[in-house]
């Protein structure tokens, strides 16, 4: 295994079982000043308002007559009626409890019975980029929602693959999340029927990381494929036997997206070394939105660069990762409960912890430049 130096300021990156670095009383923050995904672009529409809450913020989110998407507070400037359940009308967000009308950007353009508007009659819109088939939300300062920064996942719409995926509303923080996908060793125990076996913990792994950036890169040489990648296997290679050289690049991009880099290809053909022709190659695109501090919204989508014109291979993959991810979901909504329950318990943290104590450290530097703590108190007090 191959680390790299922790910062300075940072408690060293363990080599086995290390002192607890984090109280499991403590439920993390969420940094606002980040694209997180609102909802997938089919799912904002001119018929009807969808309400969505990212990192604590309600929202409602429409489209315009331009077809452009927005998103504004999900609370009327008069009573604090939910705008999502309004009708829109156009340009306009119409509430739907005494019909104030609101548009893109926020501004009350009518309010019943009167010509004279309220000045003050505003409701906050936030900034709204629209790629990689989602919609993506800014709801910390506007003035630094740059789009350039918009984590990359452009596998999504790249003709070169095709895939689905799905939204899970998981029961959890959001950061339980990122640590599961940080570390996939996981695999040999919760998904041992699909995708798990012994050779993921035995496996020499390196970690890297560059500014907002942590890569987890682990390769497994001359092994069986489980079953999801034997299917996988024979899809492209029909009859296909033998053992296989397996891959799995992990790359977080703050605040929430990691992109999973996987595949197995014929053992000694060259996969290690950059010739994958021989082999299946897929990417996992997952982008987890917090929504409070015990749940989120985790977007994800199986990506494929072979047989791209299989509807039914598309369908099959969505359907086996599906029930992969219904594993997590299952273990992740467990350990919240655990969580909450004992609060007394410390975190200890080991060897195959080392990318997802990158990540909170990342999200710990950004919750520090907006001035706001790491975490909060199981009590929801700021600790």
């Amino acid at each position: 295994m191959t680390l790299t130096s922790p910062p300075t300021a940072a408690p060293a990156t363990p080599t086995g079982s290390a002192a607890p670095t984090t109280a499991a009383a403590k439920i993390f923050n969420h940094p606002r000043n980040a694209w997180y995904v609102a909802a997938w672009n089919h799912e904002v529409t001119g018929k009807q308002p969808l309400a969505r809450t990212v990192a604590g913020v309600p929202l409602a989110l429409w489209r315009n007559t331009e077809g452009r998407a927005v998103a504004l507070a999900d609370a009327c400037w008069h009573r604090l009626a939910p705008l999502s359940k309004g009708k829109i009308l156009g340009d306009e967000l119409q509430c739907p409890y005494h019909g104030l009308r609101y548009n893109s950007t926020g501004r009350c353009t009518a309010m019943p019975a009167q010509e004279t508007l309220n000045p003050s009659a505003v409701v906050p819109s936030y900034p709204v980029v629209e790629r990689y088939r989602y919609v993506w939300v800014w709801v910390g300062d506007p003035d630094l929602a740059d789009p350039t920064t918009v984590p990359d996942m452009h596998q999504m719409d790249d003709p070169s693959w095709a895939g689905d995926g799905e939204t899970i509303h998981a029961d959890c923080n959001y950061q339980l999340v990122l640590d599961n996908l940080m570390d996939l060793t996981h695999e040999e125990f919760v998904h041992s029927s699909s995708i798990g076996q012994d050779e993921l913990s035995e496996a020499e792994f390196d970690v890297t990381h560059d500014g907002d950036t942590v890569t987890v890169t682990r390769w497994m040489r001359d092994i069986d494929a489980p079953p999801f990648w034997l299917k996988n296997m024979r899809d492209k290679f029909p009859g296909f036997e033998g053992r296989v050289d397996r891959w799995q690049i992990i790359t977080f991009q703050a605040p929430g997206t990691i992109c999973i880099d996987v595949g197995v290809a014929k053992a000694g053909t060259g996969a290690p070394e950059g010739d994958r022709s021989q082999g299946v190659n897929g990417f996992v695109m997952n982008t987890i939105t917090p929504e409070t501090d015990r749940s989120c919204h985790y977007f994800w989508a199986f990506m494929r660069n072979y047989c791209l014109d299989s509807q039914t291979i598309t369908t099959q993959l969505r359907q086996a990762v599906h029930g992969v991810f219904g594993e997590d979901e299952d273990m992740l909504r467990a350990q919240q409960s655990a969580i909450d329950a004992n609060p007394g318990h410390e975190f200890y943290s080991l060897n195959i912890d080392a990318g997802g104590m990158w990540v909170r450290r990342i999200l710990e530097r950004m919750l520090a430049a907006e001035g706001r703590p790491s975490a909060v108190s199981a009590a929801g007090r700021d600790a």
